[in-house]
């Protein structure tokens, strides 16, 4: 651009020349915000750096809130109406049942899968023992973050495991474009008489300037609209999440860049309605809400203390949340819990999500 250009007219033909995916990243019209007080918040735990959530609905009890430590290299259990603590497995190593920086995690059924940032695969453990079942992923995975399960499928799911891996991870430089097409793998994973069946289904990831996913690690899905929502924490072009298809298409679309990172997200079902919670990592944590079907801005709260938000997750009803909850984790070092009832009255939600 020429150097005798003033600052403004500079400013305008660069916005004239962004391109269209990037041009709808932009503020949205006025949606309501709130200042929502936690439900609870669980003891502060200290150099364990919690990263990702996941709730196991029991049968006989409260459910259980799992939370992956990466520094602590083992997984954190809590109860999901209270957040007591109940216990901890797992530690550092590379057995079944050990880990090497846990990072993402979900769960099917009374399965409990496991990504390790450093062991560069995903553990299967059974619950509630905890006990190691099979392991995948470490032909295709070299820095694995998070990821998602797609089980519609009955006697097996499919996992989409996010995989970051960089150039030169200390400098965070991104590999060469055309390794982005790399960045999800896909997984066809079955149970057989107590041992893994795994099928790798491939790799995708948009390679163009708008679709591509540069620092990627949460992840999830819709599959009623045929959607997957990945989050791209590079800010360096603007942090937000883009929408994809559940084959691995990008889709042309990203939402309203984010101020901080765009961290957890989960979608909130409340039957055929219902919204996108993200996690806006930044003090406090900015939870945006988007709709359902269009994807467009529907609200925004933060916590009394909830800050820097990483992993987030979704549960209920219950006794205790009987509209729902939303987990989210404080700072690396607690867990906080938002009655979704209250968020839905207090953002004028929609009536299926309201009490």
């Amino acid at each position: 651009m020429p150097r005798y250009l003033s600052p403004i007219l500079a400013a305008v033909l660069l916005a004239a020349h962004l391109p269209t995916a990037r041009a709808e990243a932009t503020a949205p019209a006025r949606i309501s915000e709130a200042r929502i007080n936690e439900a609870w918040i669980s003891e502060d735990l200290a150099g364990e750096e919690m990263d990702s959530l996941a709730v196991w609905q029991r049968s006989d009890g409260p459910d259980w809130l799992i939370a992956s430590a990466k520094q602590g290299q083992r997984l954190l259990v809590f109860d999901a109406e209270t957040g007591a603590r109940i216990g901890a497995h797992g530690g550092p190593g590379s057995e079944p049942g050990r880990f090497q920086r846990p990072n993402g995690i979900a769960v099917a059924g009374d399965l409990l899968f496991v990504v390790e940032r450093d062991g560069a695969r995903v553990q299967v453990l059974r619950l509630p023992g905890f006990e190691p079942v099979g392991q995948f992923g470490q032909e295709e995975l070299q820095t694995p973050y998070g990821l998602w399960l797609d089980t519609r499928q009955a006697g097996a799911v499919t996992a989409y495991v996010t995989d970051s891996f960089m150039a030169d991870f200390a400098n965070r430089v991104l590999p060469a474009p055309q390794r982005l097409a790399e960045r999800v793998k896909r997984y066809r994973v079955a149970e057989r008489d107590g041992k893994l069946e795994v099928r790798y289904l491939g790799a995708f990831g948009d390679t163009g300037e708008d679709g591509a996913l540069r620092m990627v690690e949460s992840i999830a899905g819709d599959i009623a609209h045929d959607r997957l929502l990945i989050a791209d924490e590079d800010r360096r072009v603007g942090s937000t999440l883009r929408e994809y298809s559940l084959d691995g298409r990008f889709l042309g679309r990203s939402l309203p860049v984010f101020e901080g990172d765009a961290e957890g997200v989960a979608l909130w079902a409340c039957g055929d309605d219902g919204y996108w919670l993200a996690a806006d990592q930044v003090d406090p944590t900015r939870f945006r809400v988007f709709e359902r079907d269009t994807l467009a801005p529907a609200g925004e709260f933060s916590g009394e203390r909830t800050s820097m938000t990483d992993g987030v997750a979704l549960a209920g009803p219950s006794a205790r949340f009987p509209h729902g909850a939303l987990y989210a984790l404080h700072a690396d070092t607690a867990v906080a819990a938002f009655d979704l009832g209250e968020v839905a009255q207090r953002l004028d939600l929609a009536p299926a999500c309201r009490p």
